[in-house]
């Protein structure tokens, strides 16, 4: 496809994704609740033509609040006023569907698909962890297939509410006083393993029909979701060869379900540290690695290896012995991607916290913006990505650099719009049709 252009994506995180950022001069501690602070983000991404924002939620206090910033404003409430703060950007939120309902959630979705334009989009997480469980009244997380089970009728019900109203069931007829066609309203009265849910959604029918479906995880279970589910998919890969077998993967499970492949977008995550040099560039990262207290990373990293506190030494690699995913009912796909970055390049513990300090996971990526574009631009061409989520190191510095710098090189390659055009929804920025109302079709099937 000639025309084919890279999707961007910004991910805010309050002061930047590398867990040191906060320590910076740079940096308002406070951001992180700050709505000019996201206000500025979005309208950063704006100039750049990002197809998105996206904001990472969970019902639990992350990390030590000793560590960095933390706590983080609901997302569909700080997504809600960022839309009349802009014009163009799609607004996606995550929420959980372990422990959400599906009729107040579909509504929140809705709404803000609604008042934003059709801007709106879902990141649809199955939480993992045992402290968001204790909040909610259980001992332990559930299994992760049962996660994945659940978050399947969770969608199921969601879809059903977001159709149910028509396109057109509100009439508005004064003369003869009618204000909408009962006909066209269909309750899901949906019974079902997880949910019973009788009545139809209190919100008409939105500009995109539902929000635009996104995806973040890449277990075999994550990986069946996306493909049936997922119309953009957030990633985290290491090498160029993983990110293209990851991609071939999913388009592959994708037309295997029925979907068209071109229906689903995969972004890896990169988290860009530039510098006018290559040596500055290294250097910039090595001043947010040296602000990394040990102490935190080594408990963080012990948490997501499911390990006992104190087993891991800082200046030795990872135990031998350390369970495989299959024993892992946490994030399995990230608990491998962290082994093996460890495994692969004999990194001590130290070096490993200090590579994950950034991205947690995520590539990282240090370099001058011609680099930067370098990567994305071979990621992009070689089978590994249709655009990127993009994960500035320091906000709101380094996303005003990828900006400044990196986009206006990807313009002049011709891999990123120059503009946003005529106003568009989120989903048909995306390059993906509006969904037909599934009830609709059904009556027009016996017609």
């Amino acid at each position: 496809m000639t025309n084919r252009k890279l999707h961007l994506n910004a991910f805010l995180m309050n002061t930047g994704h590398h867990e040191a950022s906060w320590r910076l001069p740079e940096s308002d501690p406070y951001a992180h609740v700050a709505l000019d602070h996201y206000v500025r983000l979005a309208r950063i991404a704006e100039r750049g033509t990002f197809d998105s924002l996206f904001l990472a939620d969970g019902p639990q206090l992350w990390n030590n609040i000793a560590q960095r910033p933390a706590g983080a404003l609901e997302p569909l409430t700080l997504l809600t006023a960022l839309s009349t703060a802009t014009e163009h950007i799609g607004l996606i939120a995550t929420a959980s569907t372990s422990y959400n309902s599906p009729y107040n959630l579909a509504r929140k979705f809705a709404s803000l698909d609604i008042v934003s334009g059709g801007r709106a989009g879902w990141n649809i997480v199955t939480t993992a962890g045992a402290e968001a469980a204790r909040n909610f009244g259980l001992d332990a997380e559930p299994a992760h297939a049962e996660r994945y089970a659940r978050a399947a009728e969770f969608l199921d019900v969601a879809l059903k509410l977001w159709d149910s109203w028509e396109d057109d069931a509100i009439v508005g007829d004064k003369a003869a006083g009618v204000w909408g066609d009962d006909a066209k309203i269909h309750p899901p009265r949906h019974k079902g393993r997880y949910f019973s849910v009788e009545g139809a959604l209190n919100v008409p029918r939105t500009p995109q029909g539902y929000p635009l479906l996104v995806q973040a995880g890449s277990s075999e279970d994550g990986k069946a979701f996306a493909a049936r589910y997922a119309e953009a998919v957030f990633t985290a890969q290491q090498t160029l060869a993983d990110a293209q077998a990851f991609y071939a993967d999913l388009k592959s499970r994708t037309a295997a379900a029925g979907r068209d492949p071109e229906h689903i977008k995969v972004l890896p995550g990169i988290v860009p540290v530039i510098g006018s040099t290559e040596a500055e560039a290294r250097a910039n990262e090595q001043v947010l690695e040296d602000h990394i207290v040990p102490t935190h990373g080594l408990a963080r990293l012990e948490r997501l290896l499911q390990l006992e506190p104190g087993t891991l030494e800082l200046d030795r690699q990872l135990p031998a012995d350390l369970p495989s995913e299959d024993a892992v009912e946490g994030a399995k796909s990230r608990y491998t991607l962290v082994v093996e970055l460890a495994r692969r390049e004999r990194l001590t513990v130290r070096r490993l916290i200090g590579r994950l300090g950034g991205g947690r996971g995520h590539l990282t990526f240090a370099g001058t913006p011609e680099q930067v574009a370098d990567a994305i631009g071979t990621w992009f061409t070689q089978g590994a990505a249709d655009g990127f989520n993009i994960m500035p190191a320091v906000l709101p510095s380094g996303l005003e650099t990828f900006v400044e710098q990196v986009v206006p090189i990807l313009r002049a390659r011709g891999l990123l719009r120059t503009e946003y055009g005529p106003r568009s929804t989120l989903r048909e920025r995306y390059g993906l049709p509006r969904p037909a109302n599934q009830y609709a079709l059904r009556e027009n099937a016996l017609v």
